[in-house]
């Protein structure tokens, strides 16, 4: 079977000499087991004792009632000298963080390598319970490099920016794929559409049933099913949380709950207001983005969006705002957004320190270097050190005032530094 070069497998292997946990999250079938599988292999390979034992296995979960017993397993397996025990699937441990810094604190010869789908236990106490005692590195669905990079067969992966710059037909048609069926690896490596459609179904319904129904304690999914259905329907816009609320038929509080949820599991991300005028521009309500487009499509029901340039606009601005939160995470910053309450926009606001960037993005193949007025004017007020325009086709640079603004397409956003030392 085919594997996805994720840039997550050089993110273990520099930890792996480190004596922490490294615990890797992220959502139900991103990929998770198959990245520690071939760690695994890898270390195999250099005469390195393992042992493999999952939570999701009956015979395996007979070990995690106790430390001792978990212990005395390893210890049979690997004996007293040192190993790396990967547990997969350790949501399913009540009391997973304390179990784990239980295990860490007795100082063994073990390097312990962790994995679990979103849940609340993973990302609150868990965090908790290991502060100082793990590494926690969260694996999101197949970005569109590695996505583009595994489907010319790694051919220029030692250049894949150039790729991207010179043939443009063929990274336009690989970048309408990757809007309509996003990154989770089983839909990549499924051929056909309509395979593609069944195994995005399959994912979204196995989200439903076993992580929301547990979290939530509900019988029924159908109303976290609507909710996500009319996020994904939201295209941009703000959200009312009394009209969602009154939709799907919840309390105010309940549909809070619900949003918190969908963050913590993975599936959508909020943006926040940027303001210094609470007067004249919005600064409570949030934007909402799904983590991978295919799952989001899914759920407003939308595949084929070529002929709707708005769903496409939508779909782009997404996929942009990710890709910018994915390059400022590491250096705990957030992607937010901008509005006035007469109705000026601007898609993505980085702010550092006393530095601001402002970002706008168009799903379009600009001719010229032309400034909306609803940039200009926040360009004027708020002096931003940098814009960028992101676009399909034009590379250019002008200024207003001292803000230097650069048209970028995706190559160049792709092998950008966002935020310079």
């Amino acid at each position: 079977m085919a594997i996805i070069r994720r840039k997550m497998f050089e993110d273990i292997r520099k930890h792996l000499a480190k004596p922490e946990i490294i615990l890797l999250v992220g959502a139900r079938q991103v990929g998770k087991t198959t990245i520690l599988k071939e760690i695994e292999k890898e270390l195999k390979a250099k005469n390195q004792t393992t042992l493999w034992l999952s939570l999701d296995y009956e015979a395996d979960n007979r070990f995690f009632s106790s430390q001792d017993k978990l212990l005395d397993k390893i210890k049979l397996e690997c004996g007293s000298g040192p190993a790396y025990i990967f547990i997969d699937e350790i949501q399913r441990k009540e009391n997973a963080g304390l179990f784990l810094k239980g295990l860490y604190d007795l100082n063994l010869p073990y390097k312990f390598l962790v994995s679990g789908s979103g849940s609340l236990e993973l990302k609150e106490k868990i965090h908790e319970s290991l502060a100082g005692r793990k590494i926690m590195l969260e694996l999101k669905p197949v970005s569109l490099e590695e996505f583009i990079d595994f489907r010319t067969d790694y051919k220029y992966s030692d250049h894949l920016i150039e790729f991207l710059k010179l043939e443009v037909d063929q990274v336009k048609r690989l970048l309408e794929e990757y809007l309509s069926f996003g990154g989770y690896p089983k839909v990549i490596l499924t051929d056909q559409a309509e395979e593609k459609l069944e195994v995005i179904k399959e994912i979204y319904t196995s989200y439903l049933e076993k992580d929301i129904s547990y979290l939530l304690g509900l019988e029924k999914s159908s109303i976290f099913s609507d909710l996500l259905r009319i996020l994904a329907g939201l295209n941009g816009q703000i959200l009312n949380y009394s009209k969602i609320a009154a939709q799907i038929g919840v309390s105010f509080q309940t549909l809070k709950k619900y949003l918190y949820y969908a963050e913590k599991t993975f599936i959508i991300h909020r943006s926040r207001p940027f303001s210094l005028n609470s007067k004249k521009e919005i600064v409570k309500s949030s934007l909402i983005y799904f983590n991978d487009l295919g799952l989001r499509n899914f759920s407003v029901g939308h595949f084929n969006s070529n002929n709707n340039s708005k769903e496409l606009s939508f779909l782009f601005q997404n996929l942009i705002i990710n890709i910018l939160q994915t390059k400022i995470t590491p250096l705990g910053l957030e992607v937010f957004f901008w509005r006035t309450i007469d109705g000026a926009e601007v898609d993505g606001i980085i702010k550092y320190g006393s530095k601001i960037i402002a970002v706008e993005i168009k799903y379009s193949d600009l001719k010229k270097p032309a400034v909306s007025r609803s940039l200009q004017n926040f360009i004027i007020k708020y002096q931003p050190t940098e814009t960028l325009i992101i676009n399909l086709s034009l590379v250019a640079k002008r200024k207003i005032n001292n803000t230097v603004i650069q048209f970028l397409t995706l190559a160049e956003l792709l092998s950008k530094s966002i935020i310079k030392n």
